[in-house]
């Protein structure tokens, strides 16, 4: 009877702490490695008509993650004028969203940043560590085309700067 209420505990921890988190998945790498493909959801904080999702690689029991990442962010929802008024329109954009990679400083970062000329959001992910003499990164674009932040540059034509 004690082993199955242990069983049942472990069980029932394991299913609270899967839904912890933005994981939306986790691949193995293999029988004999300790290394996992993690898929993380993210949703912008000042533009919630847009989700990342940031492929990385979690390695359980070493010291170090590797850097190497991937992004993908698209519309999933509408964006308005309203939610670009809340961002940093600058070269350099914003950092939305930062997470420690390992105990020797490394982080892996995803910073937005507005090409008002193509009316497009970038969301480059990357690495804060360099790894064999390269900074890890990745970019994805949202165009916003079509959504309700879109201006129609027909109705730009003729007017002053």
């Amino acid at each position: 009877m004690r082993t199955r209420l242990k069983c049942a505990f472990a069980v029932t921890v394991g299913l609270l702490l899967a839904g912890c988190g933005d994981d939306v998945g986790k691949v193995s790498l293999g029988l004999f490695t300790t290394k996992d493909v993690i898929i993380d959801a993210k949703q912008d904080p000042k533009i919630p008509g847009v989700t990342c999702h940031i492929s990385r690689i979690e390695a359980n029991l070493d010291f170090a993650d590797p850097s190497d990442m991937s992004i993908s962010c698209r519309q999933t929802g509408p964006i308005h004028a309203a939610d670009l008024a809340k961002i940093d329109m600058g070269k350099h954009g914003e950092v939305i969203f930062t997470e420690s990679l390992s105990i020797l400083f490394k982080s892996l970062k995803v910073r937005r940043i507005y090409d008002a000329q193509n009316q497009t959001l970038l969301y480059l992910s990357y690495s804060t560590k360099e790894t064999n003499g390269s900074h890890k990164h990745a970019l994805s674009t949202v165009p916003l085309y079509g959504s309700a932040a879109w201006i129609d540059p027909a109705l730009n034509v003729g007017k002053a700067n």
